[in-house]
């Protein structure tokens, strides 16, 4: 490369293991160039060299024989290819910025086939002015183009960004790769910021990691933000009560004290407990003689307590027992988008042996229909409404499942039975509702 381009000032390179080394470093020493690093994990500090190898491996990849060894034989001419053609951002070919003319390629040769005319002999003296004179025509334009070029770049970037900045001692989290995978990148954290170097990049104490300081561009950079831990939200004892309800400021004084005593004599409607339908059982119909029999999934250690502390809610709540069924079906610890964990169960092998129940359900059209006259419409939702149906003796051991804790069934209707809802839903509903 120096051979072609002489020596420079400075050298732009990534954090790799080849630019890292001792012997760059003797190479950079000898010849006085100054060594600069990007940050890790940002390309974009050198989007030149990535945007062309880029290009250059599309290029490979259109030409390129079936078996893709002859790949490196067809490196120099597509290389000749992309600097013989003018860019987008400059308006003129690398070969013509940098040599001050034109390249002969093989179109310009298949047109001089066509005209069949002969240059112009030049000496050498009328060579050099006229390339230098050249030059000096074509260099303000190229500056002109790549200003145009880049406000452009620069407003279609600044669309969506937003100014962010960071303080020493915030905490923040850094978009690197992960242990299992170079190629597969999270957020990790949290970590503190020690230094602002520059107004993009910022070192980062990392405890724990074998370099423990590292300058990270603020693109990969986000503010930490702790999460409320909660073991299991999927269950719970509430006693949210008439204290928990929302009574409208714009009453006034005895509208609301009217509304308070509506409350308080019906007090027990407001309960965080589920209630106890009546009335109505779920029956869950299998074939005779099939049993289900699925191994649990396995539970990682740090979920082992969530799980305990659901099933004790559960037993409190008298929603399951303690079962001695040959039926089993295992748990899903599912991950909500507020970090928390729903526990669920997986009953679809019970459900491809159950019978469905095809109880009719109410169209929507008829619905809106009813409620076109109204003026006021009311909704209720009702605690753990799936919990207040009782199941029969027989369903209970088919909804067996097991956890480090033992063997249970439910005795209310559990979610995930495919003729829970809204068969049995709807039939109680239909049941209690008033005509």
């Amino acid at each position: 490369m120096f051979s072609r381009t002489g020596l420079p000032r400075e050298i732009l390179t990534d954090q790799g293991t080849p630019f890292m080394s001792r012997v760059m470093a003797d190479v950079c020493k000898l010849f006085q160039i100054k060594q600069l690093r990007t940050s890790v994990y940002h390309p974009q500090t050198d989007g030149l060299v990535e945007r062309f190898n880029k290009t250059l491996k599309m290029m490979l990849k259109r030409v390129v024989q079936r078996d893709g060894r002859d790949w490196d034989h067809l490196l120099p001419a597509l290389l000749f290819a992309i600097r013989e053609v003018p860019q987008a951002s400059t308006g003129f070919s690398p070969f013509e910025l940098v040599y001050g003319r034109r390249p002969r390629g093989l179109l310009d040769l298949v047109k001089e086939t066509w005209e069949s005319e002969s240059s112009p002999h030049k000496s050498l003296i009328e060579h050099i002015s006229q390339m230098r004179e050249r030059i000096s025509k074509v260099m303000p334009l190229v500056q002109e183009h790549l200003q145009k070029a880049q406000e452009a770049q620069k407003r279609v970037y600044n669309r969506l960004a937003k100014l962010r900045q960071f303080q020493v001692g915030d905490r923040v989290a850094v978009l690197i790769p992960t242990v299992e995978s170079r190629f597969l990148a999270k957020w990790q954290g949290p970590y503190e910021v020690v230094e602002k170097v520059g107004e993009l990049n910022y070192r980062v104490h990392q405890p724990g990691k074998r370099k423990p300081y590292q300058i990270y561009h603020i693109n990969l950079l986000k503010p930490w933000r702790d999460r409320e831990v909660s073991a299991m939200v999927g269950v719970g004892i509430e006693s949210d009560g008439v204290d928990a309800v929302h009574i409208a400021a714009t009453l006034s004084k005895p509208q609301t004290q009217e509304v308070k005593e509506f409350l308080q004599r019906n007090k027990g409607m407001f309960s965080g407990l589920p209630g106890h339908a009546s009335g109505i059982k779920h029956d869950i119909v299998t074939e005779p003689h099939v049993k289900v029999r699925v191994k649990p999934y396995r539970i990682p250690e740090a979920h082992r307590k969530a799980v305990s502390e659901e099933v004790k809610k559960m037993l409190q709540l008298d929603v399951i027992e303690e079962s001695q069924s040959e039926w089993s079906s295992p748990i899903v610890l599912v991950p909500k988008p507020n970090g928390t964990l729903r526990f669920c169960n997986d009953f679809r092998k019970l459900n491809e042996v159950s019978k469905f129940d095809a109880y009719p359900m109410p169209r929507v059209d008829e619905l809106i229909e009813k409620l076109g006259p109204a003026r006021y419409i009311t909704t209720l939702d009702l605690t753990k409404g799936y919990w207040q149906i009782p199941l029969t003796k027989e369903a209970r051991e088919k909804t067996t499942f097991s956890t480090p804790e033992g063997h249970f069934h439910y005795k209310r209707m559990p979610f995930g039975l495919h003729s829970a809802r809204p068969p049995s839903n709807e039939r109680w509903i239909g049941c209690s509702a008033p005509t």
